[in-house]
């Protein structure tokens, strides 16, 4: 996929009433022309970037259930992220909404001359993105894919999110302005915090159990927490971090609209429903309340020792249940897939 960057120089303005002087966003896109190709537009989670070769390889690839060079792909890096597109530096950066970051999305539609997308998918806060476009611009998608997400964020989940930004806080070097080596063991503190609502009790058991019966001190998962935290302050900016985890507890369908219910409602794209039945950061109730609300939508739940990155791991049963889905209504993907 091609790496590209698009300058919008216009005033940007978001849905707090701040205005950005313009934005930057970076996007990979297929090789070619989208004509004559079934359009398939990524929205992806809170860290990854616009390359999801890189983030979902078990799903994105050459002869892979989505395939660079058979369907047209593309995904855009959010608002806020460090990854190319308009980032903050700072901890005064203006609040960035989901709305605010599907909007930047549909300027880079309009400046790519992409008319309709066969297929919107998402996972986690990428699957915030995807159904906020969805309800935006109804008529623009064929078919939506909403993986592990919800329509509103949850007091537990804002909770979690507070706990992080609560850590990064704590650093004493994550100051008002980004400085070399800045926040960084407070974003390790704050990565190791979210994987215990990314993960589940028996995922852990699976992976991190001490192998010895007579240790004296429980420490492999002690070490995959610190190596988690580490990982994550060595490729993501603080500041993004502080940003986007903000841009998640604006996560409401139903703002200015009249709820949720009536929000949802709005939809016309055919609609799948992924949850996963580990998940504790959106309980399959979240996504029940997806499937109730959407016209038409289907549900189906997908069994997972991993919690919530079973979005990210099991791309078998994703495969197939969204395989399924698509192949199911040919008149709304022209191109049946292998």
């Amino acid at each position: 996929m091609k790496e590209n960057t698009y300058i919008y120089n216009e005033p940007f303005l978001l849905e707090s009433g701040a205005v950005l002087p313009g934005i930057r966003i970076r996007y990979h896109c297929s090789p070619g022309s989208c004509a004559g190709r079934n359009v398939v537009w990524i929205c992806h989670a809170l860290t990854a970037n616009s390359n999801p070769l890189e983030w979902w390889p078990t799903m994105v690839g050459p002869e892979k259930f989505l395939d660079p060079g058979r369907e047209y792909i593309i995904c855009a890096n959010v608002q806020g992220s460090c990854y190319g597109s308009t980032q903050p530096h700072a901890t005064d950066f203006p609040l960035i909404t989901i709305r605010d970051m599907v909007k930047a999305h549909e300027l880079l539609r309009l400046h790519l001359g992409i008319e309709h997308i066969d297929l919107l998918t998402g996972g986690s806060s990428g699957g915030f993105q995807a159904l906020e476009w969805a309800i935006g611009n109804p008529g623009l998608t064929g078919n939506l894919c909403l993986i592990a997400c919800n329509a509103r964020i949850s007091p537990w989940a804002t909770a979690l999110n507070e706990s992080q930004r609560m850590a990064l806080l704590a650093d004493t070097t994550f100051g008002p302005r980004e400085e070399p080596l800045s926040g960084r063991r407070g974003l390790a503190a704050a990565r190791s915090i979210a994987m215990l609502s990314y993960r589940s009790y028996e995922g852990y058991s699976k992976t991190q159990s001490e192998q010895e019966d007579d240790v004296l001190m429980a420490l492999k998962a002690c070490s995959y927490q610190q190596y988690q935290g580490k990982k994550l302050a060595d490729r993501f900016s603080p500041y993004s971090y502080y940003t986007l985890t903000l841009s998640l507890d604006s996560h409401n369908v139903g703002r200015n609209r009249g709820g949720t219910a009536k929000a949802l409602s709005r939809i016309k794209a055919r609609t799948l429903c992924i949850g996963i039945d580990s998940d504790i950061l959106f309980p399959i109730s979240e996504m029940e309340i997806l499937a109730r609300h959407i016209p038409g939508a289907v549900l189906e739940v997908i069994s997972s020792d991993f919690g919530h990155d079973g979005f990210l791991l099991e791309h078998e049963q994703i495969t197939s249940t969204l395989c399924k889905f698509l192949n199911s209504g040919a008149a709304h993907w022209p191109m049946p897939l292998p």
